[in-house]
């Protein structure tokens, strides 16, 4: 049984006043492709947020390789290996396509960094095409490549995934798709947010149902997929 990378125990946050998170609880294993599905407002991407260190925690805890990180600075989470593919893609639009990869890697040494820069050049040949080309001339598509790969050149042991089939035509969220199925059968640990509920539990091993703040159901991928409540509520079934 893989050893559990990511504990999350009760786990609150807060805009102001208004609970976000409302006692959080879950776990990923080393090489999990983990989903979290729910309605827009759900406290998706502030879960996301919290696991990165850029929203503030109010209560519980989050363990990461066996390491308390409730309080960590964002920074530090990224050298532990937590790195986030953000929602809206997020990339630095004047800068080359090549900046925009080599900032991923702000944290390896410059080997480290050489090597696994080319390593997203295979995967993401256009990339390549592109490298010296503003990151803002590229399709919407292709931009999310670029967040993927950025995120892949901090060699993450959990890579956060936020949303990355938003706003793309129906092919490229297939691309999307296969390519994370990609990163799953090279043993990535994943944790994925998308409103593509259909395709996130088709690939996910375990998943999360997130309503108001509140984990409502877990289980594999398939059994929520198949669930009725699942079915209805986002699968339109």
């Amino acid at each position: 049984m893989p050893s559990e990378l990511l504990e999350v125990e009760a786990l609150e946050s807060r805009y102001g006043r208004i609970p976000a998170l409302k006692g959080i609880s879950l776990r990923i294993r080393e090489g999990e492709l983990v989903a979290l599905v729910g309605a827009n407002g759900a406290g998706k991407s502030t879960l996301l947020r919290a696991l990165s260190g850029v929203q503030p925690v109010a209560a519980g805890s989050v363990r990461f390789a066996g390491a308390d990180i409730t309080h960590a600075p964002a920074q530090a989470r990224v050298r532990a290996g937590i790195v986030q593919v953000p929602e809206g893609r997020q990339v630095f639009a004047p800068l080359t396509v090549e900046d925009n990869l080599r900032l991923g890697a702000y944290t390896r040494p410059r080997e480290e960094a050489e090597a696994q820069l080319a390593r997203v050049y295979e995967m993401f040949p256009m990339l390549r095409g592109k490298r010296h080309e503003p990151a803002g001339t590229l399709s919407g598509g292709q931009q999310q490549m670029l967040a993927m790969g950025r995120a892949l050149m901090g060699r993450p042991r959990l890579l956060l995934m936020d949303e990355p089939s938003m706003g793309l035509a129906p092919r490229l969220v297939r691309e999307v798709f296969a390519f994370i199925r990609t990163l799953k059968e090279s043993a990535t640990t994943i944790f994925l947010v998308d409103q593509n509920a259909r395709a996130a539990l088709a690939v996910a091993d375990r998943a999360y149902v997130l309503e108001t703040g509140r984990i409502v159901l877990e289980g594999t991928g398939r059994e929520l997929a198949q669930d009725a409540r699942i079915r209805e509520a986002y699968l339109g079934l």
